[in-house]
């Protein structure tokens, strides 16, 4: 896979998804310093800065089924890099309740590719350091802010974050693309961020977190039975 490096762009997902629409689907992982527009789940913002790892893996990918792609990334990226780092579903790596890194994978369609074919944009964010601003609000809630991959990694730089993780990281998809979630599932178990936690999902639906679907979906237990919750925002009830 090539690796390139630039020192700004607006996002790297939507720079490989502006060359997928020209036909380029080439394997790559874009690094950037820095992101202008960066984004999250559900169109957040994403900010970055020199502080931070901001990289986009691009590939084809064929997988009989796409779910739990984005908690087996995870899980790759957790064990490559710290065995206190947490999978909070659907896309989050937290330490201690606090954000670390978050996940966002888009996919598009490839001319003429066999049925199933798929181009995967894989998108990472990872804090090396918590914002100054996040710091600040640490001060007052420490639950409620970022945290940096430094506070486990003393001094850890960006490249040297990017090499612990890439090749397991493409190794995991390609596992993924073949065999699915299930050889994930036990690995996620044990940093599974949310285990024996009450939550609330976006919609405002409530109830005890029930681990997680053979196929990677939340699974919620409610007042009045047991719900599967395929996308949702979810937030911890304190």
């Amino acid at each position: 896979m090539n690796i390139e490096f630039v020192q700004s762009i607006d996002s790297t997902n939507s720079e490989l998804m502006r060359r997928a629409a020209t036909g380029d689907y080439s394997a790559v992982c874009l690094v950037a310093k820095d992101q202008t527009a960066g984004r999250g789940r559900l169109g957040r913002a994403w900010l970055s800065d020199e502080h931070s790892l901001i990289f986009s893996l691009g590939l084809p990918l064929t997988p009989t089924d796409w779910s739990g792609l984005s908690l087996a990334v995870g899980v790759s990226i957790a064990e490559s890099l710290h065995p206190r780092i947490q999978i909070k579903w659907p896309n989050d790596l937290w330490v201690d309740g606090q954000k670390l890194a978050g996940i966002l994978i888009e996919t598009t369609a490839i001319k003429d590719a066999p049925v199933g074919e798929r181009y995967a944009v894989i998108g990472v964010g990872i804090n090396l350091e918590a914002p100054a601003a996040a710091r600040t609000q640490a001060a007052l809630d420490t639950k409620a802010a970022p945290i940096g991959l430094r506070e486990l990694i003393p001094h850890i730089t960006r490249e040297a974050t990017l090499q612990r993780m890439l090749q397991p990281l493409v190794d995991s998809i390609k596992n993924f693309e073949q065999y699915g979630w299930k050889p994930y599932a036990a690995s996620f178990a044990k940093r599974d961020a949310l285990q024996g936690l009450s939550i609330k999902l976006s919609s405002g639906m409530a109830g005890k977190y029930a681990g997680i679907s053979d196929v990677g979906a939340l699974m919620l237990q409610t007042d009045t039975r047991l719900q599967t919750i395929i996308s949702h925002e979810v937030s911890v009830c304190l």
